[in-house]
């Protein structure tokens, strides 16, 4: 799952344990983003500060905080997966992320591509459902709509696949947060954080990734 995580919280930990049981899988990967410009620069706390954020978020449950983008110089998510893809061969992956993502998905660079390079979990956000619904995107994925049961039960992963995950909304979110506590990032000063998959140290950088 990628994101800003700008900060991480407890919805981003519900929504994710929920995907977790729902589909079945061993862990998440929560993919820190250096800087997506689809999202205003403004506000937009350190690289260190957000996965700092997202590590304490994400402490004693089956997710790992990466921010590989930035090892891996990738620009885009599409070439991120693949990268991914070739980098751990015996891993299955599932690509999830949020209905207001859904909402923008055509405007990623090969949209198409990137949902026939694994299935997609589509996890409902209040506010973003008619948008999603309507969205180029899922005119286009809606003929590859396939159940959460269906997934865990299938013996190989093929895409493009849509899974809808509908759960009670969570309201909580970093734009609110950092409403609250603008200066939230100090907190999360001192050491540099290692990478939960990559293993090495992230460092605050300047640059950014692409949709």
């Amino acid at each position: 799952m990628g994101g800003s995580f700008n900060p991480a919280h407890a919805g981003h930990r519900r929504i994710t344990l929920f995907t977790i049981a729902a589909l079945g899988l061993d862990e998440a990967w929560w993919m820190v983003s250096p800087g997506n410009p689809l999202k205003p620069k403004e506000g937009m706390a350190p690289l260190t500060a957000r996965v700092k954020s997202a590590k304490r978020m994400s402490r004693n449950a089956p997710i790992r905080v990466t921010a590989i983008e930035q090892q891996l110089r990738t620009r885009f998510t599409i070439d991120t997966l693949r990268v991914l893809k070739r980098r751990y061969p015996k891993r299955r992956f599932v690509w999830l992320m949020g209905s207001d993502n859904l909402a923008q998905f055509h405007r990623w660079k090969d949209w198409r591509r990137i949902a026939q390079e694994m299935p997609i979990a589509v996890i409902a956000r209040p506010s973003y459902e008619d948008d999603a619904i309507a969205s180029p995107a899922m005119a286009w994925l809606r003929n590859h709509r396939l159940s959460a049961a269906g997934f865990r039960n299938r013996r190989e992963w093929s895409a493009p696949a849509l899974i809808e995950l509908r759960f009670d909304p969570d309201p909580r979110s970093a734009t609110q947060i950092r409403r609250a506590d603008p200066r939230w990032a100090d907190g999360y000063q001192g050491p540099v954080p290692r990478d939960e998959v990559t293993h090495s140290l992230i460092f605050d950088q300047s640059g950014g990734n692409a949709a």
